[in-house]
């Protein structure tokens, strides 16, 4: 019989394992050892007491984990993973467990939640439909492998030990998502490289590197002074301080052309797209 609960005594050795086989099957391949995964689960916000496990007797056999932060001003929970393991679906534990979500949100006074979702997972999509998720915005993630990768260097670039994220919001073109933003880097200061270029003492570009996975959550030019070669040589700088061999850039909202462009330019190759939804709790 399948029972379910929140996950605030499960240990995070018995979640990854869940995940693991969960996700084994994915269609997108997920290398997550144990640290990997703790990271992840920092960087995201993960919060067990929002979080809901289906068990058979003792076993973990679904999950669906949640992140906690205000987001666009409002509290707002964020999945960010849901998964069965391959013999207990096609039973309704989905579904079940995200009614249970729902119900502890409305419990903790949680005002919306948030999730992404790959274009290809068409059964995914329907069920968060039905759930009442609606479509936000369209991302496009890449992914550049380094043996292949050219160095472009124009303008000299230097690290920092942090960066003031707040103060670089105008370089955006659009709002990071969840896992990018800076709450998430904040989580997790240490496990990045910072790099900037500079003009008079005053920022003109900055990026930032995962030192150990390659990802770059951001990335970005001064809007007054793109397409001379800055970008290229922060990018340049990130690639070569990661000890990753494949780097990544995940969620870029696919309405931006110009850093699409930028990417696939420098050598990134289109890996997946992804929706992010969104659910307003109804109190």
């Amino acid at each position: 019989m399948i029972y379910f609960k929140t996950l605030d005594n499960i240990s995070i050795e018995v979640v990854h394992k869940t995940f693991q086989e969960a996700f084994s099957d994915y269609q997108v391949k997920i290398e997550l050892p144990l640290w990997k995964f703790q990271q992840m689960l920092l960087r995201r916000g993960y919060h067990p007491a929002i979080s809901i496990g289906a068990f058979q007797d003792e076993r973990l056999v679904g999950i669906v984990l949640n992140g906690l932060r205000q987001w666009k001003g409002k509290v707002t929970a964020y999945d960010l993973g849901t998964g069965v393991i391959a013999e207990f679906r096609r039973q309704g534990i989905t579904s079940e467990m995200l009614l249970q979500v729902k119900s502890l949100l409305k419990t903790k006074q949680v005002e919306q939640y948030l999730l992404e979702v790959l274009k290809t997972n068409q059964s995914a999509i329907e069920l968060y439909n039905k759930q009442g998720f609606e479509l936000q915005r369209e991302f496009s993630c890449y992914q550049l492998e380094k043996e292949k990768f050219i160095p472009k260097t124009s303008v000299k670039v230097k690290h920092l030990e942090r960066l003031e994220l707040k103060e670089l919001r105008e370089f955006w073109n659009f709002e990071p998502s969840w896992q990018n933003s800076e709450s998430s880097i904040e989580a997790v200061p240490e496990a990045f490289e910072y790099v900037i270029a500079e003009y008079s003492s005053t920022v003109i570009a900055y990026g930032m590197i995962d030192k150990k996975t390659g990802d770059i959550p951001q990335i970005a030019v001064h809007k007054d002074i793109r397409r001379k070669g800055i970008g290229s040589s922060i990018l340049s700088e990130l690639v070569r301080s990661t000890d990753a061999q494949r780097v990544s850039v995940l969620n870029v909202e696919a309405s931006d052309k110009s850093m699409n462009d930028f990417l696939v330019q420098s050598g990134f190759n289109y890996q997946v797209g992804q929706y992010e939804m969104l659910l307003k709790v109804q109190f």
